[in-house]
């Protein structure tokens, strides 16, 4: 089990960037801290979650 934004979700096994997609993130619109790291948008294709990571992710939103 990966804990993604406080929550136990069964996504060990897949990229950041497959977990991003299948979540329906907007991937060019979040931010992910991986372990209490930055991740950069460049390592989401070839980090792969494993049980005990912990993932928080930050969307970003337009307004005015």
């Amino acid at each position: 089990m990966v804990t993604i934004n406080g929550t136990a979700v069964n996504a060990a096994g897949k990229t950041v960037s497959a977990y991003l997609q299948d979540a329906g993130y907007e991937i060019s619109r979040v931010a992910v801290e991986c372990n209490r790291d930055i991740l950069p948008r460049t390592q989401y294709d070839t980090t792969v979650l494993r049980d005990g990571d912990t993932l928080e992710i930050v969307s970003f939103v337009g307004g005015g």
